[in-house]
């Protein structure tokens, strides 16, 4: 059967890495070329880096960093940032990236889905649904821009309508979890997986393997993905790229088999 996959999620702002707090508050915790490097001995399952600046300032993917960070990853690598058109999509397949992320992009012209999954293949194409919960009655909405603007769009329904489009795989991520470390919000995650039959990526809270544990033992094979998590030890938060071990990761596995 297909495993879960741990994936880290590196952020990128002015060409750092950093961690943020709910989409906020940036903290510079490194070179992303270094964190990468030190992924790549650890042997992850796969890597998402995002550009957390592209999409904000209108500007184009930094495709020199891409090309860098593809020549050096030993493992699947996902990109996603500024992304609005599909001739960026090819270009940054070309460079050597396996997944690209589309958002902000994907929401405002929903074609893009069906167009770059046409050129690129589904299975290069990852819906990013960054979620908050908005108004009174704190209900899910999709959010862009770093989580600055509303859509109106309920999380369900727009990754339904991504899959039909061509997405091959859908990423959650809980703008309120974010850098909390306080776990998943598994209610959203139920949402969107019981809307989709193509695989699905959840970020946003992790704070421990057990949060992660949590999440396969309730969904079984999916893909588990965290910042915080991988990048800060203790409780004082110093940094530290870390990931769990083998023999870590086959008990979570395990617990994917049980469940299904």
């Amino acid at each position: 059967m297909l495993r879960p996959r741990i994936i880290p999620c590196l952020l990128v702002h002015e060409g750092g890495l950093v961690k943020t707090v709910r989409f906020g508050d940036p903290k510079y915790v490194g070179d992303p070329i270094n964190a990468v490097r030190i992924f790549n001995e650890k042997q992850v399952d796969e890597l998402v880096v995002a550009d957390i600046d592209a999409s904000v300032r209108g500007a184009e993917p930094d495709y020199a960093m891409i090309a860098n960070l593809a020549a050096e990853c030993r493992m699947p690598l996902c990109y996603a940032g500024g992304i609005k058109t599909p001739e960026q999509v090819e270009r940054i397949i070309a460079l050597g990236v396996e997944k690209v992320g589309l958002s902000s992009g994907a929401i405002e012209h929903p074609d893009l889905i069906s167009e770059a999954a046409r050129r690129v293949g589904r299975q290069s194409i990852v819906a990013v649904l960054d979620v908050r919960k908005t108004g009174l009655l704190k209900h899910y909405e999709l959010v862009t821009y770093n989580g600055s603007q509303r859509t109106g769009l309920k999380p369900a329904e727009f990754a339904a309508r991504a899959e039909g489009l061509g997405a091959g795989e859908i990423l959650i991520n809980s703008v309120d979890r974010d850098g909390t470390m306080q776990g998943y919000d598994l209610n959203l995650v139920e949402q969107v997986r019981d809307a989709v039959r193509v695989p699905i990526t959840i970020l946003g809270g992790a704070g421990s393997l057990g949060d992660i544990g949590a999440a396969v033992r309730t969904f079984g094979t999916i893909g588990a993905s965290a910042g915080s998590l991988f990048v800060f030890k203790g409780r004082f938060r110093a940094v530290l790229i870390n990931y769990p071990s083998r023999a870590e990761k086959d008990a979570l596995c395990a617990e994917a088999m049980r469940n299904k």
